[in-house]
């Protein structure tokens, strides 16, 4: 558990790069370019979020970016993720650069690797090195890596990741992969950490949520905060972006932390 639980959205976590990164954040995956994204980030960085999680995958890095500067929120407070696709594999250099024009925010904090691929695996880190080294993003990392992916990785890094961004909830819990990251200094982000809601009423987790009167998404969330992780929850509705960040005045016994974690492979969902 962490040694210091955060306790505001003002929280911040030392990456191994000495930079800082919000305790939580934003996800939006599955968001639509245009309203559907603008919105919702509106509405979290109105409600003290001041993580943006996206991707190229998701189609909506320009969106991303238009609600940033519209906020006028000084954009050294934000910080914004997005990722490398699996096909532009052969033009790291380019697709950073598409992406760095799609958010338009002079800057990207932290650029991953979507997804672990057998190929061309030395030369496509080496290569973020490069864009990390050139001063052109503030830190790099990867998503979806399992153990094996980061021992492989970390066998010939220059630079180690920052951040390995994986599914993680009671349902989907590698301790290994947990024990891993925090020994090697990766901080890992919590994607999918409601796992879509799909288990919001287990028994175990309804019990838990009444004793402390929070909701089963409140207690999924700060599950994760105490595990020394950041959760970046997807939603696009107000009401629950901002109950998602009311996660600040309680924390959870050893022995409910305990219990949540044995429901691990019961039901998980993937994400992406």
């Amino acid at each position: 558990m962490m040694v210091m639980a955060p306790n505001s959205m003002e929280s911040r976590i030392l990456l191994n790069n000495g930079i800082e990164i919000p305790v939580l954040g934003l996800g939006v995956w599955q968001m639509s370019e245009g309203k559907e994204t603008e919105e919702a980030v509106l509405s979290a960085l109105r409600a003290n979020y001041r993580l943006i999680d996206t991707a190229k995958l998701y189609k909506n890095e320009i969106s991303v970016g238009k609600s940033i500067r519209e906020s006028q929120i000084p954009r050294e407070e934000i910080f914004v993720t997005t990722k490398l696709l699996s096909a532009d594999f052969y033009r790291v250099e380019a697709a950073f650069e598409e992406s760095l024009s799609k958010l338009d925010l002079g800057y990207i904090d932290l650029y991953l690797i979507h997804w672990p691929r057998p190929i061309m695996k030395k030369s496509i880190w080496q290569k973020l090195e490069k864009i990390y080294e050139q001063k052109m993003v503030r830190a790099i990392g990867v998503s979806n890596y399992t153990v094996s992916n980061l021992k492989d990785l970390l066998s010939y890094a220059n630079i180690p990741p920052a951040v390995n961004q994986i599914e993680l909830n009671p349902f989907s819990y590698e301790k290994e992969l947990l024990d891993f990251c925090q020994k090697n200094k990766i901080t890992i982000e919590a994607y999918s950490p409601l796992n879509r809601g799909r288990n919001l009423n287990h028994p175990l987790l309804q019990k838990i949520s009444q004793e402390y009167g929070k909701t089963p998404a409140q207690i999924l969330i700060r599950w994760a905060l105490e595990h020394e992780t950041i959760p970046i929850p997807k939603s696009s509705n107000e009401k629950r972006i901002r109950e998602n960040a009311a996660v600040f005045d309680f924390t959870i016994s050893p022995s409910d932390i305990e219990s949540l974690n044995r429901l691990s492979g019961k039901n998980s969902v993937r994400d992406i």
